[in-house]
Formats: C-alpha cells, sequence, structure tokens
C-alpha cells in the first residue's frame, strides 16, 4: 500500500513559491511549507532569499492557505558549499555558478531530505520547469513559458530527485503566474523579482569578494593575444570572459576579456572574435537518466540565457567528463558555467565548462 501524496513546498516569500503552494492547496493537495535561512555576508546586507522580511511573508502567505511553515538553518551548509565554491572559483580565474551549485547540494539534497523526514512524499518548488514519467523513467522538460524556463539550473538533478519532484508552475507563464497570485488574493502578487546573487545582500559581487569573502585584488598586466602588454588590471576577480566595457584600454577596436590566467596574474584581451569556441570540455557531467549513446548529437546552451546550439557531445577520458564540439563557434562559452545537454525540450543534463 502506497503513502498518500503530502507535498513540500519550498517557499522562498517570492511570487512562484507563493503561487506553487497556493495551487496545490487549491487542488487539496495536503502540503506544508519549508523555507531555508540561508547564510548571508551580514545584518546590514541580509540573503535576499531569507530576508526577514522574506521570512514574514512567507509564513504570512502559509497562515493564509492553512499550511503548516517551517523553516531549515542551513547558513552552515551553505557558505561551505556555495559561498565557498563561488570564491574559490572565482580565485581559479573562472566564472562560476552558484546558483546551479546551491540547486545541486542545498535545494535538492538537504532540502528534499528534510522534507522526506517530515512525510513528504513530494518537494514542489516554482521553477519553470516540468517532469514527466514514462516507462523509461523520469523526464526534466523545458518550462512552458521559454522565457522563464529553468530548465537549465535544475540539469543537476537525476532520477531519484525526479521522483520527487513536482513543479507546479511548469505549464504556466509569468503572467499567468501573477494573475494567479491576484485572484488568490495573495500578498506577493506584485513583488518584484531579484536577479542578484542572494548572499551577497545587493551588494556588488566584486566589493563582496574583497570586503568578505578576503580575495584582495592584486594588480597586474594586461595582455595582448600574442602575449604583449598593453595594459594594467585592477585585479581578476573583477573581470568576467566576454567583457567588453570597463576594461580601461583604448584601441583602434574593441577589446574583450578572452581569459584569467591566475599563475600569471595576467588578464588577456583580444577582438571579439577570439572568444568563438567550437570545442571543449566539460566535467562534472550529470545526465538525468542513463547516458545516451556516444557519441549524441544534442543541443548545448552554454549560458543562462543563450540560445541552444547544435552539437556533438561525446565520452571524456573520465566518468564524469564529455567533450562538446559546435556546430556553430560560440562567444559565450565560459569555464565555470554549465553547458547543458537538451533533446527538444528534454534536458539531458549537463556539466562545468573546463578553461
Amino acid at each position: 500500500m502506497t503513502s498518500p501524496r503530502q507535498v513540500a513546498v519550498a517557499m522562498s516569500g517570492g511570487v512562484d513559491s507563493s503561487v506553487a503552494a497556493a495551487l496545490l492547496v487549491e487542488q487539496g493537495q495536503p502540503s506544508f511549507g519549508l523555507m531555508l535561512r540561508l547564510w548571508s555576508a551580514g545584518p546590514e546586507l541580509p540573503n535576499r532569499c531569507c530576508s526577514p522580511r522574506d521570512m514574514a511573508m512567507a509564513r504570512r502567505v502559509a497562515d493564509q492557505l492553512g499550511i503548516p511553515f517551517y523553516v531549515l538553518d542551513v547558513r552552515e551548509r551553505f557558505h561551505t558549499q556555495v559561498v565557498q565554491f563561488f570564491v574559490d572559483g572565482y580565485a581559479q580565474g573562472i566564472t562560476p555558478n552558484p546558483c546551479m551549485e546551491c540547486n545541486r547540494s542545498i535545494r535538492w539534497q538537504t532540502l528534499l531530505e528534510h522534507a522526506l523526514g517530515l512525510g513528504a512524499t513530494h518537494l514542489a518548488t516554482g521553477h519553470y520547469a516540468r517532469v514527466e514519467q514514462d516507462q523509461g523513467g523520469f523526464h526534466l522538460l523545458r518550462g512552458a513559458d521559454r522565457a522563464k524556463d529553468q530548465s537549465y539550473v535544475l540539469s543537476v538533478l537525476g532520477q531519484t530527485q525526479l521522483s520527487h519532484a513536482t513543479f507546479p508552475l511548469g505549464n504556466l507563464t509569468k503572467p499567468e503566474v501573477r494573475a494567479a497570485a491576484r485572484r488568490l488574493d495573495l500578498p506577493v502578487a506584485d513583488r518584484p523579482e531579484s536577479q542578484d546573487l542572494c548572499f551577497v545582500g545587493g551588494a556588488d559581487y566584486r566589493t563582496f569578494l574583497e570586503t568578505r569573502a578576503g580575495l584582495q585584488p592584486r594588480p597586474g598586466p594586461i595582455l595582448d593575444e600574442v602575449g604583449q602588454r598593453i595594459g594594467s588590471h585592477t585585479g581578476l576577480s573583477g573581470y568576467t570572459i566576454g567583457q567588453r566595457k570597463g576594461i580601461g584600454i583604448s584601441a583602434q577596436h574593441p577589446l574583450y576579456v578572452l581569459e584569467k590566467d591566475p599563475a600569471r596574474n595576467a588578464l588577456v584581451v583580444g577582438p571579439r572574435d577570439a572568444l568563438r569556441r567550437s570545442r571543449f570540455l566539460v566535467k562534472r557531467v550529470n545526465w538525468v537518466s542513463d547516458p545516451p549513446s556516444n557519441p549524441r548529437r544534442a543541443l548545448v546552451q552554454v549560458r543562462y540565457h543563450a540560445a541552444p546550439v547544435p552539437a556533438c557531445v561525446e565520452n571524456g577520458s573520465g566518468p564524469e567528463e564529455a567533450a562538446v564540439t559546435l556546430e556553430q563557434p560560440s562567444h559565450d562559452v565560459t569555464p565555470g558555467q554549465a553547458a547543458v545537454f537538451y533533446d527538444g525540450d528534454e534536458c539531458l543534463g549537463g556539466g562545468i565548462i573546463q578553461a
């Protein structure tokens, strides 16, 4: 005899998670709210996913819906798994994606474990994605609203997590979610979205790295493609691959950041065409289900908002490696960011782009 379905809803005080919870309650689904208390840089810089205002709003929504509400303190683990991952990435000269790491180790590991421990059979989030099941297992699909689709950051999930996952907003657009919040008289209907890193508390990430993480900037040389010094930079952590503005060098043609070389503390710049890459290595590869045939044709998305590009994906030298060859070279291939593989709307998995 199977246990009755009960859903834990990951709540943040925002419109998406609040509507997800409200829709489940409206459907008569037994539910309860769970909110994560995450590490922040200090009282004056509260984490934007769990500020006092956010927590009060999430509790208010849960009370209005008549569901239990719990807060889970994961500050220490969040700092170790996500914040330090972010800091270490910049120290190594790459551009890390902390949201991917948060979904991997915090939301769909720690949070899911606690949800199941509290009696839930499923974990619901406000992500714009879909999960479907057939005889082959569980499939992760893009959200119906392609502008808001978040399957990219969920590419770290596997069959175990998807067997417990539900995404109530997967078939809705953002305007429809706002409309549902107003119809349900939720106090979050018009709350704005935050696009910043949650743990920097609204500060610039460069300031955070310097003042809160102790990653002091070290000035060094700016080199052109052939290694000639053409200027000085103020610290590698202040630059990202593909950056054009703020380099501080006048040239006949626009210059872009091509590489950050921590060994030489050098910033390498050049024309935009020098950013074009068609082949790269991906590590920490996760397949949503069984690894596909080798080689495998797929659509590859190399940034959250980048357009997918047809590619050939082959096994790498290690068990969690893949070699990607794009049919069309891309300017957006950035070490530290995720390359995510798709077959149409289905997310097959992904990994971290290597330098």
